[in-house]
């Protein structure tokens, strides 16, 4: 079978997956700021990564995946200011939320989740390394700066050009810099801000900047060179190119071989932004959706592609992930494990090997479903749920998916369903066809549809 070919950001193209330690793959991947609920976008990067460590652990590797928790920043102080609350309380709060959100959307919990503020000596310790390597200096603001134009290879992430750099996101214009372009690595301290926000350091009080973290994490606790560092499309610059040489500069080795990014969230054709009040909470998405329709619609698109949000997408794939579960409704798999020389699956790994190409995995899962339609053979049932069952989809009872859903109702539902499923056979036994249909045609204005059997019994299922 294809080995794992995956797109390297850094080399901008495809190459073969050759982990640094035979059968073994370190990753990580840039987690979330903790001051408010997530959004669509922060569910794209967690299903998409959630997916390829699966993948990758499918195929045999012993993965170590790393996903940090920023608890530690400018928005985390303001918010917590201005909600008279701690920072810590704040953080743990929406980490649970976080942590609530992902458990619904099948995202399996990474190995290590580390807290920022748990490792401000590490970051201490990785600035002081730059600072004797040259690429550090203290401003007269206080603030200790990376000197960007001391690191040759700057750029090489992003491919822009030193000339062509502007300085990045969260980094405020400040005249102390000796260059524009120089990014934070720790923040004097201000007196307005909370003490839980300050640290020692060997340049006074402060805390760390926000690219710092992310390189002294990963480093501590995957190896200062590893596999895969991956993250969204918005994260390629300035932060990860920011991490490339504050984790180079201080320890004067390669620092990830393969970088992913995950394409960007588009909302009815336009980018996602609170401006155009078009921005999403996952938890408003799980109102109207259930959450195994939004990571299938998620999965349905190749990572890398932009994927446009609206009703319209997920009215979709909430129909695709229907016909799916109808295929194995009334076909139970024989409980054996994937057989990998079938075809279907051979088709399968292949597109996953292909760049974790998801969107043409899905298509050969569609044919299975097919094929079982036809045959209603256990064997091919088998292997619709296990090949989906490596992208965390299908893992419930068909029944209990098709007819739940999100809009509530639970057993109540099932009872007012099933009363007057058994209302429309008293109407049909006694002729009485005019009511038959009606009760029919009620349900259905309701979402619910009938599937009359052999044998006079008769099914349902949300539409």
């Amino acid at each position: 079978m294809d080995s794992l070919r995956v797109f390297n950001s850094l080399a901008r193209d495809k190459q073969p997956f050759v982990p640094l330690t035979p059968g073994e793959v370190r990753m990580y991947v840039c987690g979330m700021t903790v001051y408010d609920y997530c959004h669509v976008g922060h569910a794209r990067v967690m299903v998409v990564f959630d997916m390829v460590q699966r993948w990758l652990r499918t195929l045999g590797f012993n993965v170590t995946y790393v996903r940090n928790i920023t608890d530690v920043d400018d928005k985390i102080i303001k918010r917590a200011l201005e909600n008279g609350e701690t920072m810590r309380a704040l953080t743990t709060r929406f980490i649970q939320y976080m942590h609530e959100d992902a458990d619904a959307l099948g995202v399996e919990r990474p190995d290590l989740e580390p807290r920022a503020t748990d490792f401000i000596p590490q970051m201490v310790d990785m600035i002081g390394a730059l600072e004797r390597n040259g690429y550090a200096y203290q401003a007269d603001d206080g603030d200790v700066n990376y000197a960007v134009r001391k690191f040759a290879n700057y750029g090489k992430l992003s491919g822009k050009s030193i000339e062509d750099l502007r300085a990045g996101e969260r980094v405020a214009a400040n005249t102390a810099k000796q260059d524009p372009l120089d990014f934070v690595l720790w923040k004097s301290a201000k007196e307005s801000e909370p003490d839980e926000s300050k640290w020692a350091s060997p340049w006074g009080q402060g805390r760390p900047g926000w690219h710092i973290e992310c390189s002294a994490m990963s480093c501590q606790l995957l190896g200062e060179h590893f596999d895969i560092h991956g993250g969204g499309a918005d994260l390629q610059f300035p932060h990860h190119e920011n991490e490339i040489a504050q984790s180079e500069g201080a320890n004067g080795k390669p620092f990830v071989n393969y970088w992913l990014h995950n394409g960007f969230v588009r909302v009815d054709d336009e980018k996602m932004s609170k401006s155009l009040g078009n921005f999403f909470t996952i938890r408003e998405v799980l109102e109207k959706y259930d959450a195994e329709v939004v990571r299938f619609f998620i999965l349905r698109a190749h990572y890398r592609s932009p994927l446009n949000y609206s009703d319209t997408h997920l009215d979709d794939a909430r129909s695709a992930l229907t016909r799916l579960y109808t295929a194995l409704k009334d076909v139970d798999g024989d409980g054996a494990a994937i057989d990998w020389e079938e075809s279907y699956a051979q088709r399968f790994r292949a597109a996953m090997n292909d760049d974790f190409n998801t969107a043409v995995a899905m298509s050969v899962l569609f044919e299975l479903a097919g094929e079982i339609n036809k045959q209603r053979d256990p064997v091919l049932a088998r292997q619709l749920s296990g090949l989906a069952g490596t992208l965390g989809l299908l893992g419930r009872d068909p029944a209990a998916f098709l007819q739940g859903g999100v809009g509530g109702g639970g057993d109540a539902l099932r009872a007012s369903v099933e009363a007057r499923i058994d209302a429309r056979a008293e109407a049909k036994r006694a002729r009485n066809f005019a009511e038959a249909d009606r009760i029919r045609a009620e349900l259905l204005a309701e979402g619910i549809v009938l599937e009359d059997r052999p044998g006079g019994a008769t099914e349902w299922r949300r539409a």
